[in-house]
């Protein structure tokens, strides 16, 4: 739930609106949703059904598909969770410069990084013991948002559809589905929930329609709050225009800190499952835990590859590589539930069970999503996995251990 509600909820739901109008943005609020809850189903479905273990995504995959199709999606999400800490980071950056214009947007990016990296590699359990206090800096930033409507009037000057300057419908989809990404954050942790057949489905399911909801209100609130240029011009409307702009801030740099903090937290556990199963080479220094149970090692190679993204410097130019990589591993996620329901086995007898249509429409969804937002490089993707599949296919099995 934290990491939907973060940077993207912040500084680009006004843009979403300022570029797609109202109706244009609730349309790609509900087209996000739709796909992600698809998804969502899907997981309920697979995670009553077995117990998952380490590695989130990637165990539900490889249990059900096999190791090879597994490891070649859990790669892509493992990179894609590493390229959603830095696209927190760029979030908490940009909020962090409305208060201190004058700071070096570097530095504050290689500092938060810094206390983030801190953080993970101390305890999981520590990062966990934050979430409360950010769930409280959020709600009270949402109440100062939406109490602030009741001081000023209407613009008088929303749009129904928008104009799309300088980009296009799917253009702004790939900027704002991030937003919905964040139900991975509870699955990744899955090896560490005490009952994640109960967890994962309540958590994940809750999470999006209570996130649904919150975002339905910002789009007509934003759209009452400012003209077209301004949202898209100004990324900070919802704190300029709230009733107390510090407890907007502080939900913002929380809510970033937090979600930036999660994926870092989350990568190195999807990177440790693939170590352990032989997917990736030096599998057994990565899968090698410390004294307190942390994957070091892991968090490591994840860190390297979150400073790396920071270099890309901006969060509009990161969230449709984060969208293309979520995409694919949807789809995957939605194809281990079509194929085990069509083929009606005898292991998978699910107490969470969805019709058929909901796994049908999440997999058709994310790949004609893939297609219209970055053809080439959606292709690129797609060819990247199929590779890596021929490569896992390529290697005896006798060469890693696996228990798929």
């Amino acid at each position: 739930m934290l990491t939907i509600l973060g940077a993207i909820m912040y500084l680009r739901i006004g843009w979403v609106v300022g570029n797609a109008g109202l109706f244009g943005g609730l349309a790609i609020v509900l087209l996000s949703v739709s796909i992600t809850l698809a998804t969502g189903l899907s997981i309920a479905s697979i995670a009553t059904n077995t117990r998952m273990g380490e590695g989130g995504p990637y165990a539900m995959i490889s249990k059900s598909l096999g190791l090879e199709i597994g490891g070649s999606v859990g790669l892509p999400l493992f990179v894609s969770q590493a390229l959603a800490a830095a696209m927190y980071i760029f979030g908490f950056r940009e909020g962090w410069l409305f208060l201190f214009r004058d700071h070096s947007p570097l530095v504050i990016d290689l500092v938060a990084f810094l206390f983030i990296f801190i953080i993970a590699y101390i305890s999981a359990y520590f990062a966990f013991r934050v979430q409360y206090l950010v769930l409280i800096l959020i709600i009270l930033s949402l109440i100062s948002i939406f109490s602030s409507s009741i001081t000023w009037e209407t613009t008088g000057t929303w749009q129904d559809w928008g104009d799309f300057p300088n980009t296009n419908f799917w253009g702004v989809f790939a900027v704002f589905f991030p937003a919905t990404t964040g139900i991975m954050s509870g699955v990744n942790m899955s090896g560490e929930l005490k009952n994640s057949r109960k967890n994962i489905p309540i958590g994940t399911l809750s999470a999006i329609g209570l996130s649904t909801i919150v975002y339905i209100i910002l789009c007509w609130w934003v759209a009452r709050a400012a003209s077209p240029q301004e949202l898209i011009n100004n990324y900070t409307i919802l704190i300029e225009k709230s009733r107390w702009q510090p407890l907007v801030l502080m939900g913002l740099l929380a809510a970033t800190f937090s979600a930036s903090l999660s994926s870092l937290v989350g990568a190195p556990r999807i990177l440790m499952a693939l170590a352990k199963d032989g997917v990736i080479p030096w599998g057994n220094s990565l899968a090698k835990l410390s004294k307190n149970g942390e994957p070091r090692r892991a968090l490591l190679v994840s860190a390297t590859l979150v400073l790396l993204a920071l270099l890309l410097r901006d969060l509009n130019a990161i969230a449709p590589l984060i969208t293309l990589f979520f995409l694919l591993t949807y789809a995957t996620i939605n194809l281990v539930v079509l194929v085990e329901s069509s083929l009606s086995l005898m292991n998978f007898r699910p107490p969470f069970r969805v019709l058929i249509i909901v796994p049908l429409y999440g997999i058709i969804g994310c790949v004609l999503a893939m297609l219209v937002i970055r053809p080439f490089l959606s292709l690129v993707a797609i060819t990247i996995v199929f590779g890596i599949y021929l490569q896992l296919v390529s290697v005896p099995k006798e060469k890693r251990s696996t228990d798929v």
